[in-house]
């Protein structure tokens, strides 16, 4: 007899945890997965400025007016309000007070508000520049003490299984299309299993790892938009991928990120003459203009220069560069940059992507049953641009919100039902595994979405891109279809049909607005 899960969570980052947290307070069996072997890796885990909360002045509506300038007013305002009224109080609720999180505070025991590009006022919550890293590991422990929460590590997520595309039953083709659950890669056996429940709930992160240069972790690669779409899924504003302006350039040093919280603490960007010069592409708010216009301003000065970066000078910040922000101090102590006494080299690079699954005000897909949370869902919240710090909060929002209307599901799913999705069904004649074979395809995934589908974009671009990624995604999926299944196959296929949504969606959209640029 196969099991039923009420609630299976697909991702172990803010979203999904506390997706998993308000399904199991409303008396759910929670399944969690995370493709890793470590349950915290997750963009959550490396994020490093912070989180919104409220500051001095602040409001609800100065929140909203933030948010919507910051998305150049493409942001569904009924979600934006959503979260400016209901983050908040969640991150006091359950970060501060069930997680414990101990923000930064100052000497008199106020929590220590910092403000990053476009904000209005300081309302930053923050702990030190390791803010995800405590955010990820509160969460984990509350949820572990939770009898109703089972974790799980290195179960990669194949495809979602569905009632009109898995079963035998032919019978179910007609019926109305309703998850049922996934086939999941235990990495530790090689085997692939069927797992089932009454909801699922995609909580994979984003798609950084689409790109050449990217602040992600290698496993963003877009698992839980390519296996949407592939189950039926919209997939909505997929060309709005944002790039935050400054990672670290370094040869030995990767995906290194310099928080935008050192702009908000005063540190500039001057290009390699030695300029500071970004009051000639936003006056009025100079290094703090919206991330898009950073990066693009960046990208230009180091096309017009002939440099590979440009700098960020931290020297001129009112307190200790090292108290402030240790994790950046020691990293690039390491790399062998003495900041703030020397500037920092730093380049754009993928962040952040602001489109995702389609999902209402609960986090409900457009199919049955089936959830999307966090930065692979698309709520509107962030629009055309997301504003800096608000994607956690709209993650612990949306989480949460998940999680409670999944957790009021009753549909059952019948033995006789489940009996009829058929095991996996692997070739009969497997492939050897190539490493070479699959790098190589990444890496050329990767190029093809830097090159093309990057900060600037234009119509003969896009058209290259799309034609190199539809043949690459032919010979990747007979590839997939022929051979041993493994992670890094499964993140390629996932990769290449999420880099054909985003470039296929850029092409769909001739104006250039927020994170999507055509010149």
């Amino acid at each position: 007899m196969r099991e039923v899960w009420d609630v299976l969570v697909v991702g172990s980052g803010i979203g999904g945890l506390c997706a998993a947290i308000a399904a199991a307070e409303n008396g759910k069996h929670v399944l969690v997965l995370t493709k890793t072997r470590r349950v915290t890796e997750s963009n959550t885990y490396y994020a490093q400025g912070g989180i919104v909360e409220s500051g001095e002045g602040d409001s609800v509506e100065l929140l909203e007016q933030d948010i919507i300038a910051a998305g150049d007013y493409l942001n569904f305002r009924e979600a934006v309000h959503v979260v400016a009224e209901e983050g908040p109080r969640a991150v006091d609720e359950y970060l501060v007070e069930k997680a414990g999180i101990m923000f930064d505070r100052g000497q008199d025991g106020q929590f220590d508000r910092t403000r990053e590009a476009a904000h209005s006022v300081r309302r930053i919550l923050h702990v030190k520049d390791t803010t995800g890293k405590s955010i990820e590991a509160g969460l984990l422990d509350y949820a572990r003490n939770m009898d109703l929460i089972h974790i799980q590590t290195g179960y990669v997520a194949v495809d979602l299984i569905t009632n009109c595309h898995n079963s035998s039953e032919y019978q179910e083709r007609y019926r109305d299309l309703r998850v049922l659950g996934a086939y999941v890669l235990v990495e530790a056996t090689g085997l692939i299993e069927p797992l089932f429940a009454r909801a699922v709930i995609l909580a994979t992160g984003g798609a950084g790892n689409v790109y050449q240069h990217t602040s992600n972790p290698v496993g963003a690669t877009g698992d839980g938009i390519a296996m949407a779409h592939r189950a039926g899924c919209t997939i909505l504003n997929a060309e709005y991928v944002q790039f935050h302006p400054t990672v670290l350039y370094h040869r030995d040093v990767k995906r290194f990120l310099i928080s935008e919280a050192v702009r908000g603490e005063g540190a500039r960007l001057m290009n390699r003459d030695g300029e500071y010069f970004m009051a000639r592409y936003n006056s009025e708010l100079k290094d703090l203009a919206p991330r898009d216009e950073v990066a693009r301003a960046i990208f230009q000065e180091m096309d017009a220069t002939g440099a590979g970066y440009v700098l960020l000078d931290a020297s001129g910040m009112d307190r200790s560069f090292a108290d402030r922000f240790p994790l950046i101090y020691e990293q690039c102590q390491s790399a062998g940059i003495d900041a703030p006494s020397e500037p920092i080299p730093v380049v754009p690079a993928a962040h952040y992507f602001c489109g995702g699954v389609k999902v209402d005000l609960l986090g409900k897909t457009s199919v049955p049953g089936l959830y999307a949370v966090g930065e692979s869902s698309c709520t509107g919240v962030h629009g055309a641009n997301r504003l800096a710090s608000v994607s956690l909060l709209e993650a612990l929002v949306f989480g949460l919100r998940a999680g409670r209307d999944a957790a009021k599901r009753t549909e059952g799913l019948s033995q006789i039902l489940m009996d009829s999705i058929p095991d996996w069904i692997y070739p009969s004649h497997e492939e050897d595994f190539d490493s070479k074979l699959i790098m190589n395809d990444m890496q050329n995934v990767q190029a093809t979405m830097w090159n093309y589908v990057g900060i600037i974009r234009t119509r003969k671009r896009l058209d290259r891109a799309l034609s190199d990624l539809n043949y690459l995604s032919h010979r990747i999926q007979r590839f997939y279809e022929e051979a041993r299944v493994t992670r890094d196959i499964i993140e390629l296929r996932n990769m290449v049909l999420t880099g054909i949504v985003i470039t296929q969606a850029a092409i769909a959209n001739s104006q250039s607005l927020g994170c999507h640029y055509i010149s």
